[in-house]
C-alpha cells in the first residue's frame, strides 16, 4: 500500500511515527515494528506536550536508542532551546517548531537568559540591541526600544522578532 500512496520516493521520504504514549512497553512495540520496516527515516510522536521534562526526554532517550543511528531520528513538536540540546544529545536530529515564531507574535525575543517582553514599558527608551553578543541583523541594527515601538503597534515588529528568534534558535 505504501507504493501506491507515496508517489515521489525520489524526492520525498516517509517516515515512521513510534506512538505510545509515556508507556515504555507501547514505545517498545512501535519502535521494533517500524524498525523491521526499514524506513527512510522514524519520528517521534505522540507526546502532547504536556509531559514534565523528565518524562519527555526519557521518551525521547528509549525512542533514539532503539531508531537506528545512520537514519534521521526526528522529534515532532518540540520547539525549546532546552529541549532541541537535550534531544540532540539524546540522538535525534530534526525537529518542527512554532515556538520562536509564536514567540515574536507575542512581543517576546529569546535570549541567553531566557525570554524578553519588548512590550513591557521599560523597553521603550531601552536603546541596547536585544542581545549585543548575537549576530543576527535585527541585533545589529536595532533597538528595544525601536522594537518595542514597532511590537506594539506594527506587524513588521512580529517578522524582526521571527529573524531574531530563528537566529537565537539556529
Amino acid at each position: 500500500m505504501l507504493h501506491v500512496a507515496h508517489k515521489k520516493p525520489d524526492v520525498q521520504n516517509l517516515f515512521g511515527i513510534v506512538q505510545g504514549g509515556l508507556d515504555p512497553v507501547l514505545r517498545d512495540i512501535c519502535v521494533r515494528g517500524l524498525v523491521e520496516r526499514n524506513l527512510p527515516g522514524y519520528a517521534i510522536g505522540g507526546l502532547a506536550g504536556g509531559e514534565d521534562k523528565d518524562s519527555f526526554w526519557r521518551v525521547v532517550a528509549q525512542c533514539t536508542a532503539g531508531l537506528p543511528e545512520d537514519k534521521p531520528r526526528y522529534v515532532m513538536g518540540v520547539g525549546y532551546p532546552l529541549d532541541i540540546v537535550v534531544c540532540s544529545a539524546l540522538g535525534a536530529d530534526m525537529y518542527d517548531c512554532v515556538y520562536p515564531t509564536r514567540t515574536a507574535r507575542f512581543g517576546s525575543a529569546l535570549v541567553p537568559e531566557g525570554v524578553l517582553k519588548l512590550k513591557q514599558n521599560a523597553m521603550a527608551t531601552d536603546e541596547r540591541p536585544i542581545d549585543p553578543s548575537c549576530p543576527c541583523m535585527v541585533c545589529k541594527n536595532y533597538t528595544r526600544a525601536y522594537l518595542h515601538c514597532l511590537v506594539t503597534k506594527d506587524p513588521m515588529g512580529s517578522q524582526l522578532l521571527s529573524y531574531h528568534n530563528l537566529s537565537f534558535m539556529a
